[in-house]
């Protein structure tokens, strides 16, 4: 795969990202252009490795050496035709997931893995741009209707490979545009939404209908998609916010993430947004060290917040990967993303205790302690401190989807962690009520929302016809 000898004679190398002092004063995606013949060298390093553990690394089962070959010798039509065979969205996980296939990489053994991500991303772009990438609907309809209820990664996965297998599919999408988290949640500079437009634009065009300022549950009876179709898939988030329960969480300027985020995502797209949370001019907080908190602190450095600190209750993670996960395990080791180059203060190792407040109903500080390793998270005696603090992002995680309206009203059953649980076939305990993605297995990664969607779409056409032949 690739050249014999490419992983001996080339680098790893991937693009830049264009300057701190630049970007922070745009929203727009953040690496520098990148020439097709270093894509080429870096398809050139996939060694002939005999097992390609970046296979099972990526939950698509991506076939990674077969691209990276092709894109190494300039077959890039033969390139995205492997590509979509397992990923029905490229130009998302080519730009937002963290590249779990890199890291099962076995040239990544001794040496820096290959540039996967790059060339998955550098495939599809190129696909686009040459006009490659046209509707493909099915040649006969099935007659079977199918509801999808979430028009995130999970869903629109779903929704194409169905739609192409010839049933009737509906999205209901309950905010005011398509894409789920993708759309309100991930911010511009980590991905501008004109790869979800023209992907919809496709899908539409395929025969695909989308429905959106629709609450199904709220605005829209359940009994109605059980009516009007053959089979319902659950493709929502895990949407409730881990909350921090502690003295002062009902002071004013203390929000959850997810109520931060979309409202920039709305501003850029154009939309009028009224009393916007922002982080301009104030001592801003993150309490969250993960993906989410990182994006809070992209979008204050960006809203020119006065100075960021994020918190991380875990200990500092080491510079190299740590040595209880050895390859090919995702390693734990410490990251940094585009916001923590572009400023800010990450805090480690530390627990808040309270919020205080400045005597107004507002929040102006946090009392902190800091904590020993997991899992007792041990207060360390005499490490107190005071961090002031106008504004306070809860980017702690998710702890499932929300049970009140959809779920309660199908009376699906949860497994253990809220969760909806379903079979193998990802049918739920109610027959044609099938579900996939964050509702079905918690916070996870676009790459995994749009397997679990295509996995669910294999289920719901298997169900419908008796048999399949989606992958």
């Amino acid at each position: 795969m690739g050249k014999v000898t490419g992983f001996i004679e080339f680098q790893r190398e991937v693009p830049t990202r264009r300057p701190v002092e630049e970007r922070v004063n745009d929203w727009f995606e953040i690496y520098q252009p990148f020439s097709f013949e270093k894509v080429r060298t870096q398809g050139a390093r996939c060694m002939d490795c005999g097992v390609p553990f970046c296979h099972t690394g990526c939950p698509l089962n991506n076939i990674i050496p077969d691209w990276n070959d092709l894109a190494y010798k300039d077959r890039w039509k033969d390139a995205i035709r492997v590509l979509h065979s397992t990923n029905n969205f490229p130009e998302f996980t080519g730009r937002v997931c963290p590249a779990p296939c890199e890291s099962a990489c076995v040239l990544g053994i001794n040496e820096p893995p290959v540039a996967i991500k790059l060339i998955e991303r550098s495939i599809i772009d190129y696909a686009f741009e040459q006009g490659w990438i046209k509707p493909e609907p099915p040649e006969v309809r099935t007659g079977k209707r199918v509801a999808i209820v979430g028009s995130g990664p999970a869903g629109l996965a779903a929704a194409q490979q169905l739609n192409r297998a010839g049933h009737t599919v509906v999205v209901y999408e309950k905010a005011d545009r398509v894409g789920g988290l993708l759309r309100y949640g991930i911010p511009d500079f980590k991905m501008e939404k004109h790869h979800i437009d023209r992907r919809v634009a496709q899908m539409e065009a395929e025969g695909v209908e989308f429905v959106v300022n629709a609450n199904v549950g709220v605005t829209v009876p359940v009994e109605d998609l059980k009516s009007k179709f053959d089979a319902v898939l659950l493709a929502g988030g895990a949407e409730n916010s881990r909350d921090l329960n502690v003295p002062g969480r009902e002071l004013n300027g203390i929000h959850f993430a997810m109520d931060f985020l979309p409202q920039q995502n709305h501003k850029v797209a154009g939309d009028a947004v009224e009393n916007q949370t922002m982080a301009t001019g104030k001592d801003v907080i993150i309490i969250g060290g993960g993906d989410t908190g990182a994006d809070c602190l992209g979008t204050s450095h960006r809203h020119k917040a006065k100075s960021v600190h994020q918190f991380e209750l875990m200990p500092q993670p080491p510079a190299e990967r740590a040595k209880h996960t050895p390859w090919p395990m995702w390693p734990v080791m410490m990251r940094t993303e585009s916001a923590h180059e572009e400023g800010g203060v990450r805090e480690f190792a530390i627990s808040t205790k309270e919020f205080i407040g400045d005597g107004n109903g507002n929040v102006k500080a946090l009392r902190t302690v800091r904590v020993g390793p997991p899992p007792t998270f041990t207060e360390l005696p005499g490490s107190e401190q005071l961090f002031p603090a106008d504004l306070v992002l809860l980017a702690m995680g998710f702890t499932g989807p929300v049970k009140n309206g959809l779920l309660n009203d199908l009376g699906v059953e949860l497994d253990n962690r809220g969760n909806v649980k379903t079979n193998d076939t990802y049918m739920s305990s109610v027959e044609g009520i099938f579900a996939a993605g964050d509702m079905r297995r918690g916070q996870s990664l676009v790459v995994w929302a749009i397997a679990e969607g295509r996995k669910a779409a294999r289920g719901v056409d298997q169900w419908l016809m008796g048999d399949s032949k989606l992958p």
